[in-house]
Formats: C-alpha cells, structure tokens, sequence
C-alpha cells in the first residue's frame, strides 16, 4: 500500500495522483535530519524552491476552500528531501508537482496531494498518528517533521524493510509490514490516520482506532471510477462525521476481508 490524489476530470494540474507507493529503492541507511541534508543538498535547493513557490500559490488560490493547504505543511515540505525518496533515474524530476514512478509499476504521491492529505490531517507535537500505506516513505517523514509520532504500514515486506532504513534519520517513526486495513491495534487510539490507497468503504477497525476529536483522511471509492477523497471526523461522544473534499484517483487499498 502508499500514496496520491486527482482534482475532476482527472485532467487539472493537481489531478495527478496516486495512491499505493511501491518502491524498488536500493535499502539505505540515514542519520541525519532531513533539514541538514536538504541544507547540502544545493542540486536540489533551487527545484525544491520553484516546487514551494507553485505550491504556495495553489494555496493563495484556495484561500477559504477545504483545499487550502496550511503555510507550516508547505514549510515542512521545503526541508523534507523528496529526491532522497525516488530512484536515482528520477532524482532530477523530484522537485516537479506530479507523481513519478518508483518501480512495481506504481508512484510516489504528487507533492499538492501529500501537503493537502497533510493538512488535511493537522498533526501536532506528540500526537500518534498512524499512516496505512508506508510505501518509500515520504508521507511518513512529512508526518514526522510535524514532531509527531508515526506509526506506518506497509503490506508489502520489501518495502517496509526499505523505509525502516529510510527512516532512521526519525526516532518517532515506526514501521510494520502487515495488513493496514486493520490498523495498528497495540498503540491505538490515534489522533489522525492517513490513508494513501483507495478503500470500497471506510474501514471500520480504522475508525475504532481513531481518538474521539481525531480526523482520519481517506480515499474511498471504485478503483475503476471516481473516487472522493474523505475527511473523517470524530467527535468527543464517538460520533463520526464525513466530509467530501475533492474527486481523486488512487491504487486500491490491498488486503482487508
């Protein structure tokens, strides 16, 4: 499982998305904080800049829609090194605002969709946070910039030994290789999940495991027709409240009954 997104018609410059991010990276191990190595990373600094500057004024566009995407997850994104979480034939087209391949036939998240699911999810210092889907583990290190603690599954096994090493550099991450349409029982409840492949219909293990007051961001629909991107809501007595946010497109969410 892992991540992506689409505005209607599938056509718009933010409607390319994916959900399911499989990765073939070579394993790596890392050490040091993504702000760092951004801060060496010059090749990048540039691409990286002109990526924020378009993102920041998607976000002017969007002033008081559900869309907006908030100035501190643009930040965030700014120190995050997205060149570190494709394959090395990518590294040049890293900093542009489209999802790219990562082998096993699938994609890492466009960077609006991962700063919007983001927002979406308002994580906060030291909230648990639990994300279905690690994939190359990019969502997560965004997540984990937010000084939260990031618990992410991967259903895939090479792909959460990957990530485990890619995400070393964050002691606040933990990966599991398993089934996410379950969750992650033993450190439930959580404050927000993030969902980055498409369910048939919300979970029902996921939104047990949600706090009351915690939001859940979640692709639900046909993985051959429209889907709609989710923000689930629970409230302090237990009540669940949905909101459609936008039209998307994701790769099915695998497992589950």
């Amino acid at each position: 499982m892992s991540g992506a997104d689409a505005r209607a018609g599938f056509l718009h410059r933010r409607a390319i998305v994916k959900a399911i991010v499989l990765s073939a990276l070579p394993m790596l191990s890392f050490a040091t904080p993504a702000r760092q190595i951004a801060s060496r990373a010059d090749r990048y600094a540039a691409p990286r800049a002109a990526l924020i500057a378009e993102l920041r004024e998607q976000s002017r566009a969007d002033a008081g829609t559900a869309t907006r995407i908030d100035p501190a997850v643009l930040a965030i994104l700014a120190r995050v090194p997205r060149h570190e979480y494709v394959p090395a034939s990518e590294r040049d087209n890293a900093y542009e605002n489209r999802p790219l391949g990562i082998g096993y036939g699938q994609t890492i998240s466009q960077p609006y969709i991962v700063a919007l699911m983001t927002t979406l999810a308002a994580p906060r210092a030291g909230q648990d946070i639990l994300e279905i889907g690690t994939g190359s583990g990019y969502q997560a290190a965004v997540l984990a910039e937010a000084h939260a603690k990031v618990h992410t599954i991967e259903i895939v096994e090479p792909l959460a030994k990957q990530a485990t090493q890619r995400l070393q550099r964050y002691p606040d991450v933990e990966v599991r290789n398993g089934d996410g349409y379950y969750g992650w029982k033993e450190h439930a409840p959580f404050d927000a999940i993030v969902v980055t492949a498409a369910a048939s219909s919300i979970p029902p293990p996921l939104v047990q495991q949600l706090k009351p007051g915690g939001r859940m961001v979640i692709p639900v629909g046909s993985s051959f027709f429209t889907q709609t991107l989710l923000l689930v809501e629970k409230d302090a007595s237990g009540r669940v409240r949905t909101r459609q946010v936008l039209p998307v497109r994701f790769v099915p969410l695998t497992g589950g009954p």
